[in-house]
């Protein structure tokens, strides 16, 4: 049996995830990265990439706007 955390419990996202989350292709999510525009990654040692929830969760705080 899979022992498969629910999105919400993760502490960390893949790109396709986060970008699932978002409901942005990944083509926006790697233009933000190479714009600096993007949250933190992390790079794994096989080239695969993955966001800590807090970092995604900080990156949109900082994007909103003020009223």
């Amino acid at each position: 049996m899979s022992r498969k955390a629910s999105t919400s419990t993760r502490t960390h996202l893949t790109v396709l995830d986060f970008c699932a989350e978002l409901g942005v292709a990944r083509s926006t999510f790697y233009d933000w990265r190479a714009k600096g525009a993007g949250p933190r990654c992390i790079k794994l040692p096989n080239g695969e990439l993955r966001i800590r929830r807090t970092d995604a969760d900080e990156w949109l705080i900082d994007l909103e706007e003020s009223a």
